[in-house]
């Protein structure tokens, strides 16, 4: 009978070094709620204009972000989720099972600068909502020149960091409350800049069926035709920038860390939230948003800040929307850059790491440059950690499927795997190379990077040892594995079972939320098709201005007020 002071190894362990336990899985609801939320982003406002600048057509929008995406997903339920959901563990903890100590570190210092950089990024978006709504001049150069927005970038941060300091737990509620409204909130805005885009093009407040629709969009939004008047990307390059967006994530393994809490491998379905509704349905509306705010201010879409689209679009729902969406992608990326600072200094807390990480990113964020290059960094970004993602992939999934040992650098007691370590390095020449070389498409350059990783790492692993056998190491981690279950079991019986809030009170909160809602698309509606002319468009966008921003602080009252409900149940 195993007794407390067994467990004592486990007990001066950090949290998010160990599996995740059995009882603090998330059912798929959780996941929807979190992909939809971060997804439905700031920066899909800068991706939506992208387009417009690159010059698609509009049937590649349409056609290509859906295959794009419905491919971004299945990357997700077939690459990440299995791997997160079987070891419980994020990427940061696993890898250094695989590739010792000192891969890790390199790695992980790698990705705390890629997500502290991406969530100055969005803290910045969040910050150009406020500048516009106290008339702050724009920040157009790479530093700051406006004292008050360094203050309201410092306030917008200081939101961010506190949500991130709580963990998993407390990321998914806060995306769960936004989600709704941000997807509402993004379609409203299409709907309510449509009549103005077609009264310019069309000269009438409605397109009449989808062959408008195609003639709209190609004459004012994506017109085939980049913003220095060459002929714009295809169907191929729009299904590949969809797909590659998210590598980092998903090729690149790193959302084991928010995986590892789900229930089952299939939940990796779930981001179908984020990709569908989010990337989806929002790059397109920030494509309508964009150019309908363009044809009111009189500017090209290219020449607008999010705070610009979003205020002509939805008013002052507009300054909301732009804060909120860049604090949902912000706290999820310091979530992340937390955890892998916590990896490198695993002597620290993940809150400590994470207060140190998220003071930096406040003041990388006072930096205009850092939201202006977001796009290349994600880019490039995905590049770098694609091979990182393929190595683990090699181990976790090919190794035990030819005969090879899974951890055998971790048996091996090797604190520096040369076959990760050169793997990782000979990844990037080649797919960097063959990006100097414009072998082929920017875009797909993480399909052959990966395979091509893939294959060196397997190659150079069974030379150095994974095709060797360690039954008493492998016995010991079993043992390990078996113990850690039990004293995850154990704490369990120490802690409350939450209590589902049934009551009416409670109840009524969520209708309340739900209804306004549902008012606010009915609103939008009623501008983009019950407009005959320019003044009742003009009338009926007014009208939604007012009572959108009213049903967005009873929403949020609502919601927030519904989820203190549950947690005073559980106290």
């Amino acid at each position: 009978m195993e007794t407390n002071n067994n467990y004592e190894q486990f007990e001066n362990l950090e949290e998010e070094q160990l599996p995740v336990a059995k009882h603090k899985l998330h059912d798929w609801t959780h996941f929807a709620g979190l992909y939809a939320a971060e997804h439905v982003a700031a920066t899909e406002f800068v991706i939506g204009a992208t387009f417009v600048a690159l010059g698609a057509k509009t049937m590649d929008i349409l056609l290509g972000l859906l295959i794009g995406n419905i491919l971004a997903v299945l990357s997700w339920t077939f690459i990440t989720s299995p791997i997160a959901v079987e070891t419980r563990l994020s990427l940061y903890t696993y890898l250094n099972k695989i590739a010792g100590d000192s891969m890790t570190k390199l790695y992980n210092w790698a990705n705390i600068i890629i997500f502290s950089v991406i969530s100055a990024a969005m803290i910045t978006v969040s910050s150009t909502a406020v500048r516009f709504a106290f008339d702050i001049p724009a920040q157009l150069n790479w530093y700051p020149t406006n004292v008050w927005f360094i203050l309201i970038v410092f306030v917008v941060g200081i939101v961010v960091v506190s949500i991130a300091l709580y963990g998993f737990k407390a990321v998914s509620e806060f995306s769960g409350i936004c989600a709704p409204w941000l997807f509402v909130m993004f379609t409203s805005g299409a709907m309510v800049l449509m009549p103005a885009l077609s009264l310019d093009v069309l000269h009438k407040t409605l397109p009449n069926g989808m062959s408008d629709f195609i003639a709209l969009g190609n004459q004012s939004i994506w017109t085939g035709i980049d913003s220095n008047g060459e002929p714009g990307i295809g169907l191929i390059e729009v299904i590949g920038f969809a797909w590659a967006a998210n590598t980092i994530t998903h090729f690149g393994l790193i959302d084991m860390a928010l995986l590892r809490f789900a229930k089952k491998k299939s939940y990796g379905l779930a981001t179908s939230t984020g990709m569908m509704f989010g990337h989806y349905v929002a790059w397109i509306a920030a494509g309508i948003m964009g150019a309908g705010a363009a044809v009111i201010i009189g500017k090209t879409i290219v020449e607008l800040d999010p705070g610009d689209v979003a205020y002509y679009a939805l008013g002052w729902s507009g300054f909301v929307i732009v804060i909120v969406a860049g604090w949902t992608t912000a706290i999820t990326n310091l979530y992340r850059a937390g955890l892998a600072a916590q990896a490198v200094f695993n002597k620290h807390s993940r809150k400590k790491t994470t207060i140190i990480v998220g003071l930096v990113t406040i003041v990388i964020a006072c930096f205009p440059f850092v939201f202006s290059q977001i796009l290349p960094l994600l880019t490039y970004a995905g590049l770098l950690v694609v091979p990182v993602g393929a190595i683990v992939f090699a181990e976790h999934q090919i190794f035990p499927r030819i005969g090879y040992t899974r951890y055998w650098s971790s048996y091996k007691n090797l604190t520096f795997s040369t076959p990760a370590v050169a793997s990782w390095a000979l990844g990037l020449i080649f797919g960097f190379g063959l990006n100097a070389f414009n072998v082929m498409s920017f875009f797909y350059l993480f399909l052959p990077t990966w395979v091509f990783t893939i294959i060196i790492y397997t190659l150079l692993a069974g030379r150095y040892g994974a095709k060797e056998e360690y039954p008493i190491a492998a016995k010991k981690e079993k043992i390990r594995n078996e113990n850690i279950v039990k004293f995850q079991e154990q704490k369990a019986k120490e802690e409350i079972v939450p209590v589902k809030d049934e009551s009416a009170f409670s109840k009524l909160l969520k209708i309340v939320s739900v209804a306004v809602l549902l008012i606010t698309l009915i609103l939008a509606i009623k501008v983009m098709f019950w407009s005959a002319d320019e003044v009742l468009y003009i009338a009926n966008r007014d009208t939604f201005y007012t009572y959108a921003f009213i049903c967005t602080l009873l929403y949020f009252i609502t919601a927030y007020w519904a989820l203190q409900c549950g947690k005073l149940k559980n106290k």
